[in-house]
């Protein structure tokens, strides 16, 4: 962790430095533009230390159409209603531009410890979360900065006091701001092991001095300029090493038992109308119960629905729907991403899906095209796709963690019921909009999307949210499986909620 000090700054020196700085931050700023990246200024530190002042003389030197600022309040019940991470994820700069966050996921943490003395173990586990997301950003090439402004005790004091003795300044000293001071040393230890738990390479901390403001300054834009330079000069590097994106040949398993799963999946399973109408209603009215009573204790339910095309996903998902009230239920089709979510990191256009509490989102595809379409089809680098699998598995940690019911299934079909599909599309009027020459094209790679299949049940299920496999040559079978599976996962989900409560 650096800590960046400077002898007090006289103001004749101060003016002389800053034309110099802002030039150069402009010229940063250009050639950001042209870069791979975005990079994310965070300034944390105790309330009343100068966060906002510090963000304030940085826009002031940078051209504002390249940056956003950002600044977190007190969460909102819309934000409270979802992960905690929700609300970061939904603000994050546009590629090639500067995010200026004079509040953070560590303001939130902070807030929340000083007004409440929070368990080491909750505490720990809330930087847990703050480690992966940056994590995250980081994998995916942003540059991130971290500046801690720290004011000794008296200090601190000193600058309140100051703020508040002044009218034209008094406003800007909040209740928050004293009662920071008045459990300053608390604080200032807590500070410490946040600083200490989230210091990861590529997201270290730099630790600098606010007493004096013009040295702050200088400071901070000085680590901007550095972090830029070397970030730049890192990834240039990295791409002479790096494998280009490029569809693996011959794809191989990584783990050969999700296949040897799939491939032993039953089948043959009949199911006469008559029957299926009859336990199908059964069902459906058992979910319509299951589903309001998650709403009622203001649990979300995720669904989410992968399988080979011409599996039936979208007459399942036509069922399962049709037990929930449209006012709390949206379906989200999953396609190729659009140019402005190609400049975010892949699980962003996921994240600003999710639902609030009580209510149901069903994903038509998912999250998972990163180890199935994009890894088959050269869409992103070895690297990416390999580090996906933990990387999905954390994110439903976190749904789940928040009390988000996450019910996966892959439809899963025979390669001749396939084909059958397949010509009953090309043969029928009102079924011809559902094939096209990429579904054949897929079609003549079953045997490296099979593997990569398995190799997605096998690594990403998990006991909080585990794969469901329905075989699903016959649609009557498959449409009741995924009825029973879902109202199932949810009434265990509610009881085992309760017993803990």
């Amino acid at each position: 962790m650096a800590k960046k000090l400077r002898p007090q700054l006289s103001k004749k020196d101060y003016d002389a430095r800053v034309p110099v700085l802002r030039e150069q931050l402009v010229q940063l700023q250009v050639a950001l533009k042209n870069a791979p990246f975005k990079v994310l200024l965070i300034v944390a530190g105790l309330e009343g230390t100068g966060r906002g002042d510090l963000i304030n003389s940085l826009a002031s030197w940078l051209d504002p159409r390249g940056v956003e600022a950002f600044s977190y309040p007190e969460a909102t019940d819309e934000e409270r209603a979802r992960p905690f991470m929700w609300r970061f994820w939904r603000q994050l700069p546009d590629m090639g531009n500067i995010g200026l966050y004079a509040g953070s996921w560590y303001t939130e943490t902070l807030r929340a410890e000083a007004r409440s003395r929070k368990a080491l173990a909750h505490l720990e586990h809330e930087l847990a979360r703050i480690r992966h997301f940056e994590r995250l950003l980081v994998d995916n090439d942003t540059l991130v900065i971290k500046i801690w402004i720290h004011m000794d005790k008296a200090a601190h004091r000193a600058r309140i006091k100051t703020l508040s003795a002044d009218p034209r300044t008094a406003w800007r000293v909040t209740e928050e701001d004293k009662r920071h001071q008045r459990i300053y040393d608390r604080l200032d230890r807590t500070s410490a092991l946040i600083r200490e738990r989230t210091n990861q390479p590529g997201a270290t901390w730099h630790v600098v001095e606010g007493a004096d403001e013009r040295a702050r300054n200088l400071a901070v834009a000085e680590l901007l300029l550095e972090g830029f330079a070397s970030h730049r000069e890192r990834l240039a590097t990295l791409a002479k090493r790096r494998r280009p994106a490029q569809p693996p040949a011959p794809l191989r398993s990584l783990r050969a038992d999700g296949r040897r799963l799939l491939r032993a999946l039953p089948l043959d399973h009949k199911l006469s109308p008559k029957t299926y109408e009859a336990k199908r209603d059964k069902w459906l009215g058992r979910l319509s119960l299951a589903v309001r009573a998650a709403h009622a204790a203001n649990r979300s339910i995720v669904f989410v629905f992968e399988g080979w095309d011409a599996a039936g996903k979208g007459g399942a998902i036509r069922r399962l729907t049709s037990a929930i009230d449209v006012r709390n239920c949206r379906v989200i089709p999953v396609g190729k991403p659009t140019d402005e979510e190609k400049n975010f990191h892949y699980l962003w256009r996921f994240w600003r899906q999710i639902p609030r509490d009580g209510l149901v989102a069903v994903f038509d595809r998912s999250w998972y095209g990163r180890v199935l379409v994009e890894r088959l089809e050269g869409f992103c680098r070895p690297d990416e796709w390999k580090r996906a699998y933990r990387e999905l598995n954390d994110f439903e940690q976190e749904l789940t963690d928040h009390g988000s019911i996450v019910v996966k299934f892959w439809m899963h079909i025979s390669r001749e019921e396939q084909l059958r599909r397949f010509k009953s599309r090309e043969e029928t009027a009102y079924k011809q909009h559902k094939i096209n020459d990429e579904d054949w094209r897929n079609r003549a790679k079953w045997d490296g999307y099979e593997i990569a299949v398995g190799d997605m049940i096998a690594l990403t299920g998990t006991p909080a949210a585990p794969w469901h496999l329905i075989p699903a040559d016959n649609k009557r079978h498959a449409r009741l499986q995924i009825l029973k599976t879902a109202c199932k996962n949810i009434e265990k989900a509610l009881r085992q909620k309760s017993a803990k409560e």
